[in-house]
């Protein structure tokens, strides 16, 4: 096959891949009013996605807020312009490093395991299971995981970005001195509602292609071991890839 040939193939893939995705999130989205009747599994898949990645969340939240104060220090301090390290980290954090690093971190821990739970229910059958018994497995496994997922991520960014600043707290003022007035004022004065705004609306926008991408690539999952590790490595890798393009996108819009 030629150059052209295999570009047109993957090019048609890719677009028969998008169909298949908007077609499943139509189904999605048609038994989520049901769905929404036992918000008892949504709670509980809010606690799987979100709280039991806490840890991971606010361990890597300190330590990339001190790395943003270590390295925001030594470059500000090459202007004279330490103090306003609390600014520089705050807007860092709120517009770029929070959503984006807190989405990858969720498609690596809570997207791999949505995945693989859907995909493990497939390949032993328990969809099938549930279809005889006239249980719809969208509504029943589905909805309430995508939304657990979709709710996770924003509050999971709000926590990573406060984890975060505290680091740099730690690192400018405890460390080299920042002063501490100057630190906290500044940021006040320089943050508005609208850059909080944009880290919550990245926070939104990551969960829900996050999510989407994890229940839809775990229920397609071929059943078998090897379908389900697939399924699992397609989620971490379209799910970063997706992260990235969306937070260009917004990033210009929001602009």
């Amino acid at each position: 096959m030629s150059l052209f040939g295999e570009l047109l193939e993957s090019a048609r893939n890719f677009i028969a891949q998008m169909g298949a995705v908007t077609l499943f999130f139509g189904r999605t989205l048609g038994q989520m009013p049901r769905a929404l009747l036992r918000p008892g599994l949504i709670v509980e898949q809010v606690h799987n996605a979100g709280a039991l990645s806490l840890v991971i969340i606010m361990t890597c939240g300190l330590f990339v807020g001190g790395v943003l104060g270590l390295t925001g220090y030594d470059l500000l301090l090459r202007f004279g312009s330490e103090d306003a390290l609390g600014t520089a980290a705050a807007l860092a954090l709120i517009k770029q490093l929070g959503p984006v690093v807190t989405a990858l971190l969720f498609a690596g821990r809570a997207g791999t395991a949505l995945a693989s739970e859907i995909g493990l229910m497939r390949a032993t059958d328990q969809l099938t299971a549930m279809e005889m018994m006239a249980v719809d497995p969208i509504r029943r496994v589905v909805v309430p995981r995508f939304l657990g997922g979709l709710i996770s991520l924003p509050l999971l960014t709000i926590i990573f970005i406060a984890i975060g600043i505290f680091g740099v707290q730690l690192v400018g003022v405890q460390q080299f001195g920042v002063d501490q007035a100057s630190f906290w004022s500044q940021m006040r004065a320089a943050v508005e509602v609208s850059d909080v705004m944009e880290g919550v609306i990245k926070g939104t926008a990551f969960g829900f292609a996050c999510s989407l991408i994890a229940v839809y690539e775990g229920y397609n999952a071929v059943p078998t071991a090897e379908g389900v590790g697939r399924a699992t490595t397609r989620t971490v890798v379209i799910s970063a890839v997706l992260v990235l393009i969306f937070n260009y996108m917004l990033t210009a819009v929001l602009l």
